[in-house]
């Protein structure tokens, strides 16, 4: 196969290119600056774009297996200054009109495209099971997560198979927001956040990959698709099973008022949650290997 991968340099984009590649397919990542690009996965080659558009790319598009558009500045980046979350839109609306516009100029069209999004597309849900036919919410990152899988929605009419990974929070020590999850039980301070009783979609990076691998594979698979473990748990519960598997306490609770004193609408991310559940993806039999948080945490921080 060959396949492309906006955002190919971030820990997503790393993970699946290297599990690709170790199966002797052709990955190229797209960057706006590939002569800066380093640490790729041995066998992935870098290929230039401009994030807005086809120039440039469109014979690599052409007659791809697949593309996957990961592209979008990083959440993780605090404070949310409205400047910052133009620049978070922006980025991925623009990164979406690019892949179109490449699809669009392709004389033999992609065969297929992944188009990230994320569980923050439902809104904060409290502790109601969500499975892909969930409406939206209204809050910024649900806005977000609705213009983002709009921004790539005009290559269905092309013919181009599209499908919408909903990611919940991956498990990862090489990037995202797991990271900082981390980093309270590190100065044996952890505890819940604010009630503790939100709700916190996990998934493992390697089911991860392997659900966007199923997803490429899969003839049959259109549209969204939760890509969360199928047991989701609460912050509290996270938060105790981070301290055990880390052999720190997690008693310590953090307040919601000074948590959002402190990251302002950014908070939303810790305080609110989704209990999204991979309906579809179990539907279609894909079997994860880390169901269980406890287990799915011991191998993350084995290393």
């Amino acid at each position: 196969m060959k396949v492309l991968i906006t955002g190919g340099r971030g820990f997503i984009g790393r993970a699946l290119g290297a599990s690709l590649v170790s199966d002797g397919h052709e990955v190229i990542a797209l960057s706006r600056n590939p002569q800066d690009v380093g640490g790729l996965p041995a066998g992935m080659r870098v290929a230039g774009w401009d994030g807005r558009s086809g120039a440039g790319w469109v014979k690599l598009a052409e007659g791809a297996d697949a593309i996957v558009n990961l592209a979008g500045e990083s959440l993780s980046q605090w404070p949310w200054t409205a400047q910052r979350k133009r620049r978070f839109l922006e980025s991925r609306v623009n990164a979406g009109h690019a892949v179109v516009d490449a699809a669009r100029r392709a004389r033999i069209k992609p065969r297929m495209i992944i188009q990230s999004s994320g569980v923050g597309y439902y809104g904060p849900r409290g502790t109601e099971e969500i499975p892909e036919t969930s409406g939206s919410g209204q809050d910024f990152l649900a806005r977000l997560a609705v213009q983002w899988e709009a921004s790539s929605a005009e290559v269905e009419s092309m013919g181009v198979r599209r499908v919408i990974i909903r990611t919940g929070l991956p498990l990862s020590l090489h990037g995202g927001v797991f990271p900082l999850f981390r980093l309270p039980s590190l100065f044996m301070i952890g505890g819940p956040l604010g009630s503790g009783r939100q709700a916190l979609p996990w998934i493992h990076l390697d089911d991860h990959v392997r659900a966007m691998r199923f997803l490429i594979d899969r003839q049959d698979a259109r549209g969204p698709f939760n890509l969360a473990a199928p047991q989701p748990v609460t912050n509290r519960q996270f938060e105790r099973t981070l301290g055990k598997v880390m052999r720190r306490p997690a008693i310590v609770p953090v307040p919601g008022f000074a948590i959002r004193l402190v990251l302002g609408e950014m908070a939303g991310m810790v305080l609110t949650g989704q209990r999204a559940v991979p309906t579809r993806l179990a539907a279609m039999g894909f079997e994860f290997r880390f169901t269980e948080l406890e287990d799915a945490l011991r191998d993350v921080l084995k290393g």
